[in-house]
């Protein structure tokens, strides 16, 4: 028997019905199995299968000791029981295996780690690999006629990314958890790639708290169609006042330019730049998943790749001729127009950039899902449109001796920017002058503003900023972010840090700065891509990384780690006065969680909250009763407001 092994079972039943014409399904251990009359057999796994974890003696966070983590010869769990189980029975009438699952790191060695169970069973067992970037009729059929051999240093790179997560996350996740007393449900997570993340946020949130602002002053004048400001902006308020009396009734064009500004088009969708942009609508874990179903159902192309460069293989022109007759008709038309590819500055081999392999009506998706595929068919066809031209008026206006500028933007070829309709397009006016001409100045102003502090990190210039810094990869910083709002550290879009992050920042920063930092999580991403080309030994990333965290453990005072820790979380809880003593409102538990004052046993009083839901508390107050709201997912609610509903 030939048997199949694909990723997920969606994609199992996909490639079953494009490589066979009859296909039936049997459910083998609860297990769907696609067979062919041709003695062939397609299965979808459910992920990783198996999962490394420590051995039952490590299980314990508080008596087993940090380092000895360290030394743990890790185990391979079972996660998916009856896939396992079905191969097995499988395994002995199974001659030759094709593996194809994602063509990734994490694909690679899920497909492995089902390989490997099967030539257990069955030694004899021959195998190969099957690539492909999307789920449609001639990529599969390409992919199958074109096999290949399973890329063993791709998977060795997934697997040393499991080794020291699993390591790095349990042993700092422990220290943490013990030293600030929050264990259980609510314990406190720490990661090579969620800390520093953190950090930058944290950081950020407390430029925004010490920033003061400086007043400066602008001045502008009116003329008979256009404004113009100053060149100069005013930080002493004297010398604005004495410069805006010095402005006469007249102004005289000293200079004036015009010049044609193309407009690029936008550059191909890798994974960061499409959950930047789809960060616009929705958080970028809930974006990815649904750009995965979009693949799944065959509707667009791999979604985790660097790639921003549209390889010659594809044919880009009849993709674009399909959506002549869909809801896309026109901006089709204007891609046809030009057909000259933007290019990006990443270009990979692995998969090409994303972009729409099957055409959808709007009635048949969901209203998120109809969102990100739009998305995705608009970048597409707006790479291949043309460039937006601008022309662009400045001019420098004399009054007095006092300079003034003048800007004008006009869009006189739309080009790309009818197809990707996602910025506005803001035109100014500016009437074409002469130099030497004598303008009426019809009003002037002086305006008194304020510096303003640095903006919060959205979850778009966050995965921005990740990027940069090497932190995570194209397949991993969604789910940071999601483990950020999970974990109580981070609320809201910007995203503000809770209490509890400064309390983690501040205490990690203080015992055990270089968690905090991306330099070391930025190494181990390149040693993973030297491992991923054969250059780089496994065991000894593994080894560096280890002996790195070990030397972090013997600088960590715990003692005044759990201290910091133990005051921020304390403030965490604080959510405003108690109106009967002055004492503290905290957030507190017992058999459940409500408010209750710091005073306590002295002062009785206490509010009822909601039971369900990760609670965090934000910075702002109630109008009405001076208390902080608090947050459970989206909905902010004061207490007392809560409780007079």
């Amino acid at each position: 028997m030939w048997l199949i092994l694909a990723e997920k079972d969606n994609a199992a039943r996909r490639i079953a019905q494009i490589l066979f014409k009859d296909v039936r399904i049997k459910k083998i251990n609860n297990v769907n199995v696609y067979f062919s009359s041709n003695g062939a057999a397609v299965l979808g796994l459910k992920g990783h299968i198996v999962e490394l974890d420590f051995p039952q003696e490590y299980r314990n966070w508080s008596k087993v000791p940090f380092k000895s983590l360290l030394k743990a010869k890790l185990i391979r769990k079972i996660k998916e029981k009856n896939i396992i189980e079905t191969l097995k029975l499988l395994s002995k009438d199974v001659k030759h295996v094709t593996i194809a699952t994602d063509y990734d790191r994490e694909g690679e060695l899920i497909g492995f780690e089902a390989l490997e169970i099967l030539r257990k069973e069955n030694p004899k067992i021959t195998f190969d690999r099957a690539r492909f970037s999307a789920l449609t009729p001639s990529e599969i059929k390409k992919a199958f006629n074109n096999r290949t051999q399973i890329n063993y240093n791709l998977a060795k790179a997934a697997e040393t990314r499991q080794i020291i997560d699993l390591i790095w996350g349990a042993v700092l996740t422990r220290l943490i958890s013990l030293s600030s007393g929050r264990m259980g449900k609510e314990f406190l997570s720490v990661g090579r790639v969620q800390t520093p993340t953190l950090r930058f946020i944290v950081e950020r949130e407390r430029e925004i708290k010490e920033f003061a602002p400086k007043p400066y002053w602008e001045i502008t004048v009116d003329f008979k169609d256009f404004k113009a400001k100053h060149v100069k902006r005013f930080t002493d308020k004297k010398e604005a006042e004495e410069s805006l009396k010095r402005i006469g009734n007249y102004g005289i064009v000293k200079r004036f330019r015009e010049k044609k500004l193309i407009e690029k088009k936008p550059i191909p969708f890798n994974t960061t730049e499409f959950l930047r942009e789809a960060a616009k609508f929705m958080l970028p874990d809930k974006a990815m998943s649904i750009a995965e179903e979009l693949y799944m159902e065959g509707l667009i192309s791999y979604p985790r790749t660097d790639n921003t460069v549209y390889p010659e293989s594809i044919d880009l022109k009849s993709i674009v001729e399909q959506f002549l007759n869909s809801e896309f008709r026109r901006e089709a038309q204007i891609a046809l127009s030009d057909m000259n590819p933007s290019r990006g500055k990443k270009e990979t081999k692995d998969h090409p950039p994303i972009h729409p392999v099957g055409v959808a009506k709007s009635s048949e998706l969901s209203k998120e899902k109809w969102l990100i595929y739009e998305l995705i068919v608009r970048r597409f066809l707006a790479t291949l449109s043309p460039d937006a031209i601008w022309i662009i008026k400045s001019a420098e206006i004399e009054s007095n001796g006092e300079l003034f500028r003048a800007i004008g933007k006009k869009i006189v070829q739309r080009g790309w920017r009818d197809v990707y309709i996602y910025s506005k397009i803001e035109e100014e006016h500016l009437p074409k002058l002469e130099e030497g001409q004598k303008l009426k100045i019809i009003s002037k102003k002086l305006h008194e503003k304020k510096t303003k502090p640095p903006s919060r990190f959205s979850a778009s210039t966050l995965i921005k900023l990740m990027e940069r810094y090497g932190l995570g990869t194209k397949s991993t910083r969604h789910e940071i972010l999601r483990k950020l709002y999970s974990r109580g550290y981070v609320w809201g879009n910007p995203l503000k840090p809770t209490e509890i992050a400064f309390a983690v920042i501040d205490a990690l920063k203080k015992e055990a700065e270089l968690i905090t930092l991306p330099d070391m999580t930025s190494k181990l991403e390149e040693d993973m891509n030297l491992i991923e080309e054969g250059k780089l030994d496994q065991r000894k990333v593994i080894e560096e990384s280890l002996r790195f965290l070990e030397e972090i453990l013997d600088k960590i005072n715990e003692e005044e780690l759990s201290k910091t820790l133990k005051k921020g979380i304390k403030k965490d809880k604080i959510i405003g006065t108690c109106p009967n003593c002055g004492g503290d409102l905290l957030i507190k538990k017992a058999k459940g969680r409500f408010i209750g004052c710091s005073n306590y046993p002295k002062c009785y009083y206490s509010l009822p909250i909601p039971q369900k839901g990760r609670l965090s508390v934000t910075d702002k107050k109630c109008e009405r009763h001076g208390i902080k709201i608090l947050k459970i997912k989206s909905w902010s609610f004061c207490p007392l407001c809560y409780v007079n509903r």
